[in-house]
């Protein structure tokens, strides 16, 4: 990317030029083992030659860093901060729930890479809060009182939030992956969409719970109260790091189904995508004898829900985005 008007020294032409900064591929040996790691050079717009930036090898050292990370699956400085965040824990009371020497969290946090057995034992307790309650507990006489009850009063909270079935999060996690911006509502509609396509797709629903026919459309109430906080706006909180990786969990069959409905359904808001369920049979049928404003907890049976989605594939073929996005614009007429 071109930084125009940057400038800075070039040793070559001995004078101050413009610059542009580029990304370039560097091959290094780690342990007997080959790694392609890309860094940020600059080059001058005039002679062409690399220039020295003041904290460009700061940079490239850190982007090494977390690139060598995500090749071995090894934890971040940033996964750790976060870790330590929705746990309301310090550093050190963090390294001793976690079975750790008291200083080894200082250590990660300025750079020192962790091994893989404790490098997963920190995912472990930032992806579940059971885990982490088990570790609290297990090395409560290790931590200061106030410490060991504020962390484990957040490892409760998370876990009540977290109140859904292991294939509701992978989905909600790929979804969050899949799209930039998800607000409560649009989350809401494109879950109930994806178990209609799994229906279709591959004949059984993708999760066990049940939504209900509220008047905005199908709501999955555990999963209203997990993101109720944001109303419209859309989803972006620190504990929100216990979704990351879960995704990888979703077979090929299971990924293809959100797929499907995030890259149509997923390109409307979610008001919009209120209208469509408003139209559509399953949640008409829950609501019948309510009116418009009256509030409703009746289940949207996933009977209903396959019925209707097996006959609208026969009419539109809903095992392709071209068959779904016309089924959309029908609908929206």
């Amino acid at each position: 990317m071109a930084e125009k008007g940057r400038v800075d020294f070039c040793t070559e032409c001995r004078k101050e030029t413009e610059y542009t900064l580029q990304k370039r591929n560097i091959v290094k040996t780690i342990k007997d083992v080959e790694y392609t790691f890309s860094i940020t050079v600059a080059l001058c717009n005039e002679c062409g030659g690399e220039m020295s930036l003041p904290g460009l090898i700061d940079k490239n050292i850190q982007e090494v860093d977390e690139q060598y990370r995500a090749y071995e699956g090894i934890v971040s400085v940033g996964d750790i901060e976060k870790l330590m965040k929705i746990y309301k824990i310090g550093k050190a009371p963090l390294s001793l729930a976690l079975g750790f020497g008291e200083v080894t969290i200082t250590r990660y946090l300025s750079g020192q890479i962790p091994s893989k057995e404790y490098s997963d034992i920190m995912k472990m307790a930032l992806s579940s809060p059971t885990f982490m309650k088990e570790k609290l507990q297990e090395n409560k006489e290790k931590i200061a009182s106030a410490a060991y009850n504020k962390a484990m009063d957040a490892a409760v909270q998370l876990e009540t939030l977290f109140s859904v079935s292991d294939k509701m999060l992978r989905v909600i996690a790929y979804v969050f992956e899949k799209l930039e911006e998800v607000t409560p509502l649009m989350l809401q509609k494109l879950l109930y969409f994806v178990q209609g396509e799994s229906y279709v797709l591959n004949g059984k629903p993708m999760f066990c719970e049940n939504c209900q026919a509220w008047i905005h459309g199908p709501v999955y109430p555990e999963v209203y109260y997990m993101f109720s906080d944001f109303k419209y706006n859309p989803i972006e909180d620190a504990r929100f790091a216990i979704f990351e990786g879960a995704q990888d969990e979703l077979t090929k069959e299971e990924k293809k189904v959100v797929d499907l409905v995030v890259n149509t359904f997923g390109e409307y808001g979610g008001k919009v995508l209120e209208r469509i369920t408003h139209e559509e049979t399953p949640w008409k049928l829950a609501r019948k004898g309510y009116t418009d404003n009256i509030p409703s907890h009746e289940t949207i049976t996933m009977e209903s829900i396959e019925n209707y989605y097996t006959e609208k594939n026969k009419e539109y073929d809903f095992t392709a985005e071209d068959g779904l996005k016309q089924y959309i614009r029908d609908i929206l007429q």
